[in-house]
């Protein structure tokens, strides 16, 4: 994978990303909570306890200020393989999920998104 790439932002609330729609969100919008950032995938052998432990966390933390990112990725063992919004179907539906479900991402390799190369950046170690 190599080293991670230099990026200019110095916050993840300075990124816009595309929810499963493919409008724009602009992460200042989460100013002031605690994000947690995750990958997801609907046909990974831990689907159904990810999403679960996901819905868990977010209904129990939501009101105190936790905010979940979910961002589909097919990049690994094509585990996500259908649309965007197919992907925030099965998580709202299947899982209850009430956070927000973005566009399909990459998060390794020459096309990952900024803000996972971002992330990749401020993150030491094995990442």
């Amino acid at each position: 994978m190599g080293a991670s790439e230099s990026v200019p932002q110095k916050s993840i609330h300075e990124f816009t990303v595309k929810n499963s729609k493919g409008q724009d969100v602009d992460l200042s919008t989460y100013k002031g909570k605690v994000l947690l950032v995750v990958n997801v995938a609907s046909k990974c052998g831990f689907t159904d306890s990810n999403y679960t432990q996901l819905t868990e966390l977010y209904n129990k933390y939501k009101d105190k200020g936790l905010e979940i990112l979910a961002f589909p990725c097919n990049q690994f063992l094509k585990q996500e393989p259908g649309t965007s919004q197919e992907a925030e179907e099965f998580a709202c539906k299947r899982y209850k999920a009430e956070y927000p479900i973005f566009k399909k991402v990459r998060c390794n390799g020459p096309n990952t998104e900024p803000v996972f190369k971002f992330l990749k950046a401020k993150k030491s170690g094995f990442l």
